[in-house]
């Protein structure tokens, strides 16, 4: 596809005349590479149990593989990725990353020790870096600013939907408790590379919207960097939800490792399709609403951003914590499926503020500036942190308490998370009209 240069475009902060149908074409293609993405991800969540016992892990090993090996690279190598994307062909670069992040999560299932399993963790980060970021920029250029929180809510429900697969792939392949990673590991990853065809010959580079005839459109890249980084709602925003994620991202990673040892004999085929369904109903049921909330709220009150998201996690967190001390798994699958709901308010709302509050020229590295920060925290910090804390308890607690004691702690940054969102709905309206004024 042809590329795109900023420097050439003059439109202004609206969408380019497209039909609807194709737009919503692109935002449904660019939603299921977002679920392949965290499908890719969170397979290893699912088959933790599984490849302990092959490769005779423990808790700390597996929370870096979870964690820091997988997210060091792909955040580090998101904001480049991000320059090239607010220069050239967004479509090129999701594709090739798509190839690349499948083909590493196929090579997975091939591991036979720790650190070929790492190595490979470490490509699909690699590949998932050139993901988000140019998919948000593609999005925000094909939706008026009214209506990104809706269309980036959507865009969001890849992170539910592809958690779901990822649950019904394994539940199939390991139906009557066949231990075999490895075919899932395959199965899951290759997929991918016929995706990313489809997305290269369907879906054409969009034009750039924005007044580029701005002074932050015409200036150079840095300062339209250094006025991002000098909004206070973006960084509120930022923390915010990289709090949020830190429990979301842990307790993913960890949760069938939890139930599996908390309760013996669990049916682990159909609790995965249990989960499943939790994921790709609950989940994206609040990840939706969100998006809907804020758009119609927003209209009359720029808080809404940081306030929806706020409230929400105040009913889901304490339900969460007390998901892990009933005895009941029925009632605590409960408890943990109102979390689900409740934290999947904050994705659409936070992203389509990383991008309306953006200077013109540089919204998928906004966007990447983003994920830098809520991935070295949440992705990186969130697993790894459960897997270190976890092998430190359990000398002196043993395996199931240990790993509850660990989860626990997860409260902490839930709290974090929703002080954060009070505190940035305050300073949304100043920055969003200086958006406006900027941007043209």
């Amino acid at each position: 596809m042809a590329s795109c240069d900023t420097k050439s475009s003059e439109s202004v902060d609206v969408p380019p005349a497209v039909s609807n149908g194709y737009r919503n074409y692109v935002l449904f293609v660019l939603t299921l590479i977002y679920a392949f993405n965290f499908i890719d991800r969170q397979i290893i969540g699912i088959l933790s149990p599984f490849i302990k016992a092959d490769l005779g892990l423990d808790d700390a090993q597996l929370g870096w593989l979870k964690g820091i090996y997988f997210a060091l690279l792909y955040t580090v190598l998101g904001i480049p990725i991000a320059w090239l994307a607010d220069r050239y062909s967004r479509i090129n670069i999701v594709a090739i990353s798509l190839t690349l992040w499948s083909g590493f999560t196929a090579a997975s299932g091939l591991a036979g020790s720790f650190t070929q399993l790492a190595l490979a963790r470490i490509g699909v980060g690699i590949g998932e870096a050139g993901g988000s970021p140019p998919s948000h920029s593609i999005i925000s250029d094909l939706f008026p600013k009214e209506k990104r929180a809706g269309a980036l809510a959507i865009y969001s429900l890849g992170i539910p939907f592809g958690i779901m697969l990822a649950f019904f792939a394994s539940a199939f392949f390991l139906k009557g408790g066949d231990a075999d990673w490895r075919i899932v590991m395959i199965a899951v990853g290759l997929p991918g590379v016929g995706l990313a065809i489809l997305l290269k010959l369907t879906v054409k580079e969009p034009a750039r919207s924005g007044n580029m005839q701005t002074t932050s459109a015409q200036g150079k890249s840095w300062q339209s960097i250094k006025a991002l980084l000098s909004i206070k709602s973006w960084w509120g925003m930022c923390f915010a939800i990289s709090f949020g994620s830190f429990g979301n991202y842990a307790i993913s990673t960890w949760m069938i490792d939890f139930y599996v040892r908390a309760h013996a004999g669990l049916d682990i085929t159909q609790f995965l399709i249990i989960l499943g369904v939790i994921n790709g109903t609950a989940y994206a049921g609040g990840v939706w609403l969100g998006g809907v909330l804020v758009d119609k709220w927003g209209k009359t009150n720029r808080r809404a951003y940081g306030l929806v998201p706020a409230l929400a996690l105040v009913v889901g967190a304490p339900a969460y914590y007390f998901s892990l001390q009933v005895e009941s798994l029925e009632f605590s699958i409960t408890l943990v499926t109102i979390l689900l709901f409740t934290s999947g308010f904050y994705l659409g709302p936070s992203f389509a503020l990383a991008q309306t509050l953006a200077p013109v020229k540089v919204r998928a590295m906004s966007t990447a500036l983003f994920f830098f920060v809520l991935n070295i925290i949440a992705l990186g910090g969130g697993p790894t942190f459960i897997g270190v804390l976890s092998n430190f308890y359990t000398e002196q607690h043993g395996e199931v308490e240990s790993l509850r004691l660990s989860l626990s702690w997860l409260a902490v940054p839930y709290i974090m998370s929703i002080i954060a969102f009070f505190w940035t709905a305050k300073h949304i309206p100043r920055d969003w009209k200086d958006a406006e004024i900027r941007n043209g």
